[in-house]
């Protein structure tokens, strides 16, 4: 039993997915307590994660925890910290976990509040394979620093990381895993088509995977020499119209969420 009161502002899928890593991991807290506006999202949770406490459109009550995470989107989160600004205790330490609203701009709405933290989650944490980079305000003491990667290192990698790198994590590493999920089912999806038991083909892709993720990053060949180990190329037409989608929709979308 980890003696802390966790508070969750949201309880969306984000939100799902620390809980869910942490009972992974055989984390238990003193109490688990969620706030959101949809009697859905938090139906969904209560169900994923039995031992959290959920309340229907009540901030205050996760503000008065331990640590607190502000899982929301961006336009939310501004209006949610005049909402619990007042419930906020001296020793409370708020995990923002949105992309685009900085430490400063916190730390201004919560009339001077400093123990904060911003972090930028991805879904891989569910299995504890998260890579989520963060950024430590002033408040935050080295002793609790320390306390708090130990905590966060249960849901993957965590590097302490610049603020103002938070926003280039955000598309590179938490929206990351979209850009490639949908890629691998369907090559699971023709295997199966093919001839090979479900099992198979996920296990064949899954191996596929890391073995091309491990062979780009670690051969220590130039990324055209890997690209070029492999003669026939199926997709090779389609290659820099992809990579054209890459560049166009991402760069503007973090110019806006950096903006």
């Amino acid at each position: 039993m980890i003696e802390k009161r966790l508070g969750f502002i949201g309880g969306g899928r984000v939100t799902r997915i620390l809980l869910e890593g942490f009972k992974r991991k055989g984390l238990a807290f003193e109490k688990v307590v969620v706030s959101d506006i949809n009697p859905e999202a938090l139906k969904l949770l209560k169900e994923r994660v039995p031992n959290s406490e959920v309340v229907l459109n009540n901030n205050s009550l996760p503000a008065s925890g331990d640590i607190v995470f502000l899982a929301l989107h961006p336009p939310a989160v501004l209006p949610a910290l005049g909402e619990i600004r007042s419930a906020l205790r001296p020793q409370t330490i708020l995990v923002s976990l949105a992309p685009k609203i900085t430490l400063a701009k916190i730390s201004e709405i919560l009339g001077g509040f400093s123990r904060i933290i911003r972090m930028i989650p991805n879904a891989p944490s569910l299995v504890n394979a998260g890579y989520n980079p963060v950024a430590f305000g002033d408040g935050i003491s080295r002793p609790e620093k320390d306390d708090l990667m130990r905590l966060f290192s249960a849901l993957g990698e965590c590097p302490v990381v610049k603020e103002d790198a938070l926003e280039a994590y955000a598309i590179v590493t938490g929206m990351g895993p979209t850009y490639f999920w949908f890629q691998w089912e369907e090559l699971v999806r023709l295997g199966v088509s093919f001839g090979m038991k479900s099992g198979e083909a996920r296990n064949a892709v899954f191996q596929m995977i890391e073995g091309a993720v491990k062979t780009l990053f670690h051969s220590n060949l130039d990324p055209n020499e890997v690209m070029g180990l492999i003669p026939v190329k199926p997709l090779a037409e389609e290659e820099e119209r992809i990579r054209e989608v890459y560049r166009s929709r991402l760069e503007t979308l973090y110019e806006k969420i950096k903006s």
